[in-house]
């Protein structure tokens, strides 16, 4: 996500634009940074139509929080991004609740091979993995979701998070902890 200091200059006008409600400028930031932002959700979410979803949520929300934007949250394209990543992100965690809520037992990870959490996985019920879940941090349910149910290695969610692989992987361990004694209870 390498930008030119032009580059960042010409968005941060753009969104001071927005958050004056100037449409123009609206749909120049689209044309400027939709694909990259469609990139990002489509890697994240590996469906066509979520990433729309989040990519069109995303812009609302860049839409309505221009104005909250300041340069000490980052760079313009970095801020938007992370819209898009946490956007798409919420739509994954809540069609995989869709998807599992009426499951009495989860099964294997895609690949068939059994996973670290698959044996107490498969003896807990949807309602009480839900549950655990709930227990964590965002960023641990974020990293465990894309690592386990994605299949995202470590060094693919710490860039999907924008965050050093060590914290990533602190991330996944510490709420992989929480999850266990979570579902020995």
């Amino acid at each position: 996500m390498v930008t030119s200091n032009s580059e960042q200059d010409e968005l941060m006008g753009l969104l001071i634009a927005v958050s004056r409600e100037d449409r123009q400028a609206f749909q120049q930031l689209y044309e400027k940074i939709s694909g990259r932002m469609f990139g990002l959700c489509l890697k994240l979410g590996s469906q066509q139509e979520l990433a729309e979803e989040a990519l069109q949520d995303a812009f609302i929300q860049i839409w309505h929080r221009a104005a909250e934007y300041h340069s000490d949250r980052g760079a313009p394209l970095s801020w938007m991004m992370t819209i898009a990543r946490y956007r798409t992100l919420d739509l994954m965690r809540s069609r995989k609740a869709k998807q599992t809520s009426g499951d009495s037992q989860l099964e294997h990870v895609e690949d068939q091979r059994e996973g670290p959490l698959d044996v107490s996985l498969r003896s807990a019920g949807t309602a009480e993995l839900t549950g655990c879940f709930d227990e964590l941090s965002d960023v641990q349910r974020d990293s465990i979701l894309l690592s386990y149910y994605r299949g995202f290695t470590h060094d693919e969610v710490s860039e999907a998070l924008s965050s050093p692989i060590g914290t990533v992987k602190s991330w996944i361990r510490r709420g992989l902890m929480v999850l266990k004694r979570c579902l020995e209870r």
